[in-house]
């Protein structure tokens, strides 16, 4: 028998409050007339008989009324044997680690073994269920008494590159067990490594019908030597030497000097020695000869030493190609706004962008389709066909950045954006010198590292209310200074002002540079994607125009990776090997993808012993019941107790009134004086 609430039970100290009433209602005596007391002595009396209890049964039955008051608030409770319990059946459960540390010498091997050997304990009556698990599980098989399946299911499991969660695990039990069946029997065999335990450490809690037994296939923490981290660009645009950064860990106390070399589609191209400290790291540096034009792979590599080998070796994807290229439509009489902006493209050159110029008359035999995105910079008037190509353009994904100043104001409207400018604002000489930005949307891609807008000074604002669009920056009476608006599957970006260095003196602060750079990047669609993924990340395949386009991903083996339903509709997709990805693209695009382990997965540290035992007895504290064995049940006895409640508080006012009634009615004696 145990308690659910055993705090409850301190009610039982109020036990003697009955007692305390009882006892205190003996020393009450009732006044008698008497003649004289002059002839009597001052003596204390003394009387056992006035201390003895009256009235035992309602003492009694107030006792149990507060006894049960207070067992009834604590729950108590009695383990009786499940109907399963009963039978002897049972669902015994092989969870095997096949985590990307499972790689390591014959852990895996060794962890299949004892698999086979926890099947092997299988009784008439029970079933069994193969479960693969690293940062998910996956059911190799449903419940069954087939032992032959749950062994060639056990065999099929491979080794896997994704990261071990002991968390996802425990979740997945407690799944099992919560589904109402029989008692499970849970073997967890796993390389019980430390950097996969959960936080907080209840993750690791199962039901209270969930026996855990751990089979560890690692007992001591084994040295690594491994490539960490590896730092290339992604993309490359001028004929220069690459720099490559390559950092070498080394875990589990083991320091020496090792060979560390760089190759390029194949071939070699550089080797170094790095000197690595115990637990420690070392960084290194190469640089790549002119890379071939398109996509290219990449390898840092170190000699093997220990019994993970998979983790010597980084990918990395580099991408030799031609700048993006953005059309820059301008009045024939004014260009300066397009010497500031080409500057601030040209002075960073890795962001991969060109600027094509054009002016209003040339660009009726331009063909926005070809470009990445389009500035039209103060424009007073567009040819009709260029105008409607924009239009086409915008709605199909394509973006624009509007420059509004005089010109644009005399034509009342902000082309394509399809607002009208309510006036042209101009700071006065007799009032205000200047206008200045009060608030910026920090949020915004083209906003997230400009700082200092505050101190820009404009001296000329087209002003316009942005009715369903998002304002980027305001002036200090709430005038839009940017904002965006969504047109079909595109988008353009206003702002209410020119870059010509004469409506305001953005272009020469620091900021400015930048400002171009996140807007050119943000507008374009082409922000390039990071030289590396983890495995288990997922990649996003459809953005902006490729969102109505159907999109091929080949895996490292070189098959597809997605059906031809998930290639037309899926929006993204999670990359669960190591290697190269390669995702064709409907608008001829291709991207190169390199994916590698969690680096975390290459620390072979051991869970303690202490923190082993812990995690053994998850069982016995888990949610969703009491502690008890396995096939055991816990009834809760409330039931019973609030009926002899019930009772004794319906006995106890029956008594009282008897009591007190008879009390009422006994004649009191007087004696008179004679």
């Amino acid at each position: 028998m145990g308690f659910l609430s055993p705090w409850f039970l301190g009610g039982l100290l109020a036990v003697g409050l009955p007692l305390y009433i009882h006892m205190l209602r003996q020393h009450k005596t009732v006044p008698m007339p008497f003649s004289s007391l002059m002839f009597f002595e001052r003596r204390t009396q003394s009387s056992v008989k006035h201390r003895r209890l009256k009235y035992l049964a309602l003492l009694a039955l107030r006792l149990a009324i507060i006894l049960l008051l207070a067992l009834l608030f604590a729950n108590p409770f009695i383990r009786v044997p499940g109907a399963s319990a009963e039978a002897g059946k049972k669902l015994v459960v092989v969870a095997v680690d096949n985590s990307f540390s499972m790689r390591a010498g014959d852990r895996l091997a060794r962890a299949k073994q004892e698999a086979i050997n926890a099947l092997g304990a299988l009784r008439s009556g029970d079933r069994g269920q193969v479960i693969a698990f690293a940062s998910n599980a996956q059911l190799m098989t449903q419940p069954t008494d087939d032992v032959a399946e749950l062994r060639t299911a056990v065999q099929a499991i491979q080794p896997g590159d994704s990261r071990s969660s002991y968390g996802e695990i425990a979740r997945t039990l407690r799944s099992i067990a919560a589904a109402g069946g029989p008692p499970v029997e849970a073997h967890v065999i796993t390389d019980v490594q430390k950097s996969s335990l959960p936080t907080p450490f209840s993750e690791l809690a199962v039901n209270a019908n969930t026996k855990l037994v751990l089979h560890p296939v690692a007992e001591n923490r084994e040295p690594n030597y491994f490539v960490e981290a590896v730092n290339a660009p992604p993309s490359v645009y001028q004929a220069k030497k690459v720099r490559v950064q390559a950092t070498i860990a080394a875990a589990g106390g083991q320091a020496g000097e090792i060979a560390v070399s760089l190759s390029l589609n194949g071939k070699p191209v550089e080797t170094k020695k790095a000197a690595v400290p115990a637990n420690g790291r070392a960084a290194l540096e190469f640089f790549l000869p002119d890379a071939a034009y398109g996509l290219n792979r990449g390898e840092v590599r170190i000699e093997s030493r220990d019994k993970l080998p998979q983790d010597d070796v980084f990918p990395f994807s580099l991408e030799r190609k031609e700048p993006s290229r953005i059309l820059f439509v301008h009045e024939a009489r004014n260009a300066r706004a397009l010497q500031f902006y080409r500057t601030a493209i040209e002075s960073t050159p890795d962001a991969g962008f060109a600027v094509d110029a054009a002016t209003t008359e040339q660009a009726a035999n331009v063909s926005p389709d070809k470009y990445a995105s389009v500035v039209l910079s103060d424009v007073a008037s567009l040819p009709g066909s260029f105008e409607e190509a924009l239009t086409a353009y915008v709605k199909r994904g394509g973006s624009i950045f509007v420059l509004a100043g005089a010109a644009t104001a005399g034509r009342g409207k902000i082309p394509i954006y399809e607002e009208p400018i309510a006036e042209a604002r101009y700071a006065s000489r007799e009032g205000e010198r200047f206008l200045t930005v009060a608030s910026v949307d920090e949020t915004h891609p083209s906003m997230s590292r400009v700082h200092g807008f505050e101190g820009v000074k404009f001296y000329q604002i087209a002003r316009t209310e942005a009715k369903n669009a998002r304002v980027l920056a305001r002036l200090p009476d709430g005038t839009p200074l940017a904002a965006e608006k969504k047109v079909g599957a595109g988008k353009v970006l206003m702002f209410a002002s020119t870059f010509d260095n004469i409506a305001n003196d953005l272009p020469l602060h620091p900021l400015f540079v930048p400002f171009v750079e996140q807007t050119a990047v943000y507008l374009s669609g082409v922000e390039p994607a990071p030289p590396t993924y983890v495995v288990d990340s997922f990649l996003e395949l459809r953005a902006g125009r490729d969102a109505g386009s159907s999109v091929e991903v080949i895996g490292p083996g070189g098959a597809r990776a997605l059906s031809l339903k998930e290639a037309a509709s899926a929006q993204a997709y999670r990359l669960t090997r190591e290697g190269f990805y390669e995702v064709r693209r409907g608008n001829s695009r291709n991207e190169l993808i390199a994916v590698h382990a969690d680096r975390r997965e290459s620390d072979l540290d051991v869970i303690p012993n202490e923190t082993l035992a812990l995690w053994k007895s998850a069982g016995t504290s888990g949610p969703g019941g009491t502690a008890g064995e396995a096939g055991e049940q816990a009834r809760s006895l409330w039931w019973y107790f609030a009926l002899a409640l019930l009772v004794a508080a319906v006995a106890e006012s029956l008594f009282a009134s008897r009591y007190l009634n008879a009390a009422e009615e006994r004649p009191v004696v007087r004696k008179q004086a004679a």
